[in-house]
């Protein structure tokens, strides 16, 4: 099984910004999935130079063009490395094997009768470099670049006989529904053609920068049409006939919402001209905002995608990219969100739990677990989840993929928390139980991570080694090792935390409390549980006692103590699930150093009831334990004799 998918080849007037990473990105994670899948796949991408505006860019910087494009190519190359981008090939337009094809490709329309030679007049975008209609500027401008009004612009120039594919492309669309994708994006290609379509330019008179025509040299073919071909460029046209007949059509197309035109009408146009088959898929992605605005180099809003990966490292970005994004649909990206996003997925959820199964493992079992049991409800989940994640990946709905591989590791928490480890440890007669927990555990974790390769390569590489799985990434395929496993002891390996909180990654160790809006600098003296820091009064200060009334403005309340966890990246917080007769709540106190999660459930504790939530840590403290400090020691709870219900108000 073979399949060659391709993305946009980008323009080298500037370095991408985040939304050309998110196509890259998500492409990356569609040709993994098919090497994980067991697809022969070939990931082809590259750079577009025969742009006017890389041009005028190279003079900018008093540079010949090629070598701009030389230096250029390396900065590109950079970022792809930094986002682990596993691309196959990589082709520039200024290549011998490009320009072979595209020289091959035009006399091939020309010798069709498809190539003639007229006068164009037009508006034109300089930033696009493509002629736009009337219809289609706004207040003189095009509506994507909107710096700069559209120029009038009148030559003598080849065109390409697009009109005579109208039909051609409609019936090609009618046989193959699911030729462009999404359907968005169909119906407007459907639109476009049932309105029929217009011969368009193929040449530039008067510029050197580019390839010539072969049946006319002092033209060179203009920058869309030359940068279409370089897809089968790429895998012989022009150069290798063999392996192109072995290679080509396509099986995908990756690009943006705004060149679908240019890939589903001006490119199988071209193909039929020449005689070739078609790409078997055209994916056409929305755009990732900055903060509610369209990301664009012209317009100044722009994100570095090397700046984003510096902070928390490339997978949480492709985490964030694939997951929180509808492929398809457009996206936003804030900061704010993002840091949110991976505290939630990667700090306290996937990370929390690989944390949690190494450090029981150790303290259990010695690090060492045989398969107990079948699996139970975790397997039959792990079943229903790799339905829903192949068909996800398959039709290319990525985020549901990654969506299905964490409600796996969303229930393997849930596990832990209903069968209770620490308790089943107490007690040698449940050793077989805990035995098949813990293993239950591991091999949840193996499979999300398994799901999760394509998305977080390096991240789940390491996640795997961690379960014991001892088959190396690039050899794991998705029917053997997507699937539920009990073979062999299994060796766990305990390490630090893959994803610290975002909280605790901010300069000069200081770590931000979102939800109070103040700094807690590493080792301040935190209430238990409440998110402030008591501070002692100055000598001399005025008489602060409070009168009764005051006092019963406190409400006191008893509490049972339900679940227990140390929370991750913290010395001193426990987070805790207690009953206050009346609900359940959450609530987080820094009482670790005195007391293990084990040694606090089912322990009767007093708390403060109406104490407005806090968040410490990003979990959301419902309350604060009463404990005694004394000085330079451990808190110790306060404690009641005999059986007090949860709830009682204490007076």
């Amino acid at each position: 099984m073979r399949f060659f998918l391709t993305t946009a080849i980008d323009y080298v007037n500037s370095r991408p910004h985040l939304g050309t990473a998110y196509e890259k990105i998500t492409a990356d994670v569609i040709a993994r999935y098919k090497r994980l899948a067991g697809f022969e796949t070939h990931f082809l991408m590259g750079n577009d130079e025969h742009s006017q505006n890389v041009y005028k860019r190279a003079v900018e910087r008093g540079m010949d063009p090629l070598a701009y494009c030389d230096q250029m190519e390396q900065e590109f190359r950079s970022v792809w490395r930094q986002l682990d981008i596993s691309f196959d090939d990589f082709i520039r337009t200024t290549e011998p094997r490009h320009r072979a094809a595209v020289q091959k490709m035009a006399q091939a329309n020309y010798d069709a009768g498809d190539i003639y030679e007229g006068f164009y007049e037009g508006w034109y975008c300089v930033s696009c470099e493509a002629f736009k209609q009337e219809k289609d500027l706004v207040d003189g401008r095009c509506s994507i670049h909107t710096t700069q009004p559209a120029e009038w612009i009148k030559e003598k120039n080849y065109f390409f006989r697009l009109s005579k594919y109208c039909q051609p492309l409609l019936d090609h669309f009618h046989a193959h529904p699911g030729f462009l994708q999404p359907d968005v994006r169909r119906n407007e290609m459907l639109r476009l053609l049932e309105g029929g379509l217009e011969d368009i330019s193929v040449s530039r008179a008067g510029q050197a920068w580019g390839i010539p025509l072969p049946f006319d040299p002092a033209n060179v073919v203009y920058v869309w049409y030359d940068a279409l071909i370089n897809y089968a460029a790429a895998v012989g046209y022009g150069s290798d006939d063999a392996r192109f007949a072995k290679s080509w059509p396509a099986d995908l197309h990756v690009v943006g919402k705004d060149i679908t035109r240019f890939h589903t009408v001006v490119w199988p146009a071209m193909l039929m001209s020449a005689k070739l088959p078609l790409p078997v898929n055209v994916f056409g992605h929305g755009w990732v905002h900055f903060q509610g605005q369209k990301m664009s180099k012209s317009l100044g809003t722009s994100l570095d995608p090397s700046d984003v990966a510096a902070r928390f490292g490339p997978d949480p970005l492709r985490l964030y990219l694939v997951k929180e994004i509808s492929y398809g649909s457009d996206g936003d990206f804030t900061w704010e969100r993002y840091a949110e996003r991976y505290n939630v997925d990667l700090a306290n959820n996937l990370g929390n739990l690989v944390s949690r199964l190494g450090a029981m493992t150790e303290k259990y079992r010695g690090n060492r677990i045989a398969p107990a049991g079948s699996g139970g409800q975790l397997a039959a989940l792990a079943a229903q989840v790799m339905d829903r994640y192949r068909g996800a990946m398959e039709s290319f709905a990525l985020h549901d993929g990654a969506a299905a591989a964490f409600q796996l590791v969303d229930a393997a928490n849930e596990y832990i928390a209903q069968t209770a480890p620490w308790t089943l440890a107490k007690d040698p007669a449940n050793a077989a139980r805990l035995d098949e927990v813990l293993f239950n555990v591991a091999e949840a974790i193996r499979v999300a991570a398994v799901l999760l390769l394509p998305v977080m390569p390096k991240s789940c590489e390491e996640i795997l080694r961690r379960v014991g799985e001892k088959t190396p990434a690039r050899d794991l395929r998705l029917d053997r090792d997507g699937r539920w496993r009990s073979d062999g002891v299994r060796e766990i390996t305990k390490g630090a935390a893959l994803w610290p909180r975002a909280e605790e990654m901010v300069a000069d160790n200081t770590t931000t409390d979102t939800h109070q809006g103040t700094a807690v600098q590493p080792g301040a003296t935190q209430a238990a549980g409440a998110g402030t820091t008591a501070a002692e009064a100055p000598a001399g200060a005025a008489d602060t006692r409070i009168s009764i009334d005051d006092f019963m403005k406190v409400e006191l309340r008893v509490a049972k103590v339900l679940e227990a966890e140390t929370v991750p990246k913290s010395k001193k917080l426990v987070k805790m699930k207690i009953d206050v007769g009346s609900e359940q709540r959450t609530i987080v106190a820094g009482i670790a150093e005195a007391y293990t999660p084990e040694q606090l459930v089912g322990r009767t504790i007093a708390i403060v009831f109406n104490l407005k939530p806090a968040k410490l840590m990003g979990i959301e403290s419902n309350g604060m334990v009463l404990a005694a400090s004394p000085e330079g020691g451990k808190p110790t709870l306060v404690a009641f004799d005999g059986d007090i219900p949860p709830g009682t108000r204490v007076r």
